[in-house]
């Protein structure tokens, strides 16, 4: 890796562009050189370091949380699709899991995913497909309840297709919200990633029949070059089969 020089100093200041630049390495794709130096320059990813945390998602659910304010101390919380675990990190911060905030209720952050998720302080993590049968009642059953907020940052392997890869995210998050109203306490929290594209209306309908209030937001830790953005739907209302109501 090197760090290329601006060029001409115009400036008197002897000023570098500090930015990190990847050589192609034989063998490796342009793509993958492209991505690596991406990486290397996100802000976030460094932040991600520095503080701990598994991945540089955990700044989409923290700045997230910082709006709407679903991850209060004792809640109860779900995060489908856990790995690497960066979303569970902050859940059990900001729930007071491990109990460090004294005089504050103690909350309960659980993870699900495919594959093992190494162990996180303050979390309970287990492996489970959600969508399978009986998951549900498993899940409960290991919160002691209902739970007060789901959510997933789980998008689907990507097909390399815009079109297909945004149609699978949205069945994969329209599959999270039906397994959400199965388990959610009433005027719990939904908040999911969603791709933009024209297919997700029929989600919003689904969400808007069972929250009273549904918010599509892309936080500024989510790349602006990407077309993700999430869903946070809140005040669970029980599951409705009713039109939605204007107000």
């Amino acid at each position: 890796m090197t760090k290329a020089p601006t060029g001409k100093n115009t400036s008197g200041r002897g000023q570098r562009d500090l930015r990190v630049r990847v050589k192609t390495a034989r063998g490796r794709k342009l793509s993958s050189t492209l991505w690596l130096e991406r990486q290397l320059n996100d802000p976030y990813v460094q932040r991600a370091k520095k503080e701990g945390y598994r991945g540089r998602a955990a700044f989409k659910i923290l700045e997230l949380d910082d709006k709407y304010r679903f991850l209060v101390p004792g809640a109860r919380v779900v995060d489908l699709g856990c790995a690497p675990g960066g979303w569970c990190q902050v859940a059990v911060e900001r729930v007071n899991a491990l109990g460090e905030k004294k005089g504050k209720k103690v909350g309960t952050v659980l993870g699900v995913d495919l594959q093992e998720v190494s162990p996180i302080a303050g979390a309970e993590i287990h492996v489970l497909d959600f969508l399978g049968e009986g998951a549900d009642q498993q899940v409960k059953d290991w919160l002691g309840g209902p739970a007060d907020v789901v959510m997933s940052d789980m998008a689907a392997a990507s097909s390399g297709h815009q079109a297909t890869d945004h149609l699978r995210i949205i069945m994969l998050c329209e599959a999270a919200a039906e397994f959400a109203f199965d388990v959610l306490e009433e005027g719990g929290t939904f908040v999911a990633k969603v791709l933009a594209g024209g297919a997700e209306n029929e989600l919003q309908t689904i969400l808007k029949k069972n929250f009273t209030k549904v918010a599509n937001v892309k936080p500024p830790a989510s790349r602006q070059d990407s077309s993700e953005k999430f869903v946070v739907a809140q005040g669970f209302r029980g599951r409705r089969h009713d039109a939605p109501s204007d107000d």
